[in-house]
């Protein structure tokens, strides 16, 4: 009897066995974010422009503004500085902010805006790589205003897993730029 049993295990163990090998499936993350939408900034301030209706505006001392994405643990750091005889200081600071983050970032590309009808004037820089912040930004009209912006996570930064979301972020980043007015 245990010969027929041994017998058998093996015929099953041969014939079970087959030395074809496949690739593993491609694996996608399933990340969805509600479609693009705006609503004006409802805030007294001396500038405007449109906001996420996904994100959550915070408002803060001295025109400054928290817009928040709670649950992609994210949000966008607005300061603003009224221009006062010091435009070159205000964008060095800004560029040494953005560049602080060239230790941990394989790149840093930078994009400009101008819209001279509008009298926006400023530019973006995309961080890549594991750097605390992925975007920064400054926006100004070159006399009386001065907006700087940061994008930020509140999670240890790791580029690869938070991509999808800097890239959902960025559009509305996009957007508050091209939606920007300065009031009078």
């Amino acid at each position: 009897m245990r010969k027929i049993f041994f017998l058998i295990c093996i015929v099953v163990l041969m014939i079970s066995c087959k030395d074809e090998v496949l690739p593993k499936p491609k694996g996608y993350l399933n990340l969805s974010y509600p479609a693009h939408s705006y609503q004006e900034l409802n805030l007294k301030r001396p500038y405007t422009f449109k906001v996420s209706d996904f994100s959550k505006v915070i408002d803060e001392k001295k025109n400054w503004l928290k817009i928040t994405y709670p649950s992609l643990k994210a949000s966008i750091d607005i300061t603003y500085r009224p221009i006062e005889n010091n435009l070159k200081e205000l964008l060095i600071e800004s560029e040494k902010l953005a560049y602080k983050h060239a230790v941990k970032a394989e790149e840093i590309s930078t994009k400009n805006f101008e819209d001279t009808s509008k009298r926006v004037f400023g530019s973006m820089q995309e961080i890549t790589g594991n750097a605390a912040s992925q975007i920064q930004f400054h926006l100004t009209d070159s006399t009386h205003n001065f907006i700087k912006g940061a994008l930020y996570f509140y999670t240890k930064p790791n580029y690869d897993s938070i991509l999808p979301a800097v890239a959902y972020i960025k559009k509305d980043i996009m957007h508050l730029v091209e939606t920007l007015q300065w009031k009078n």
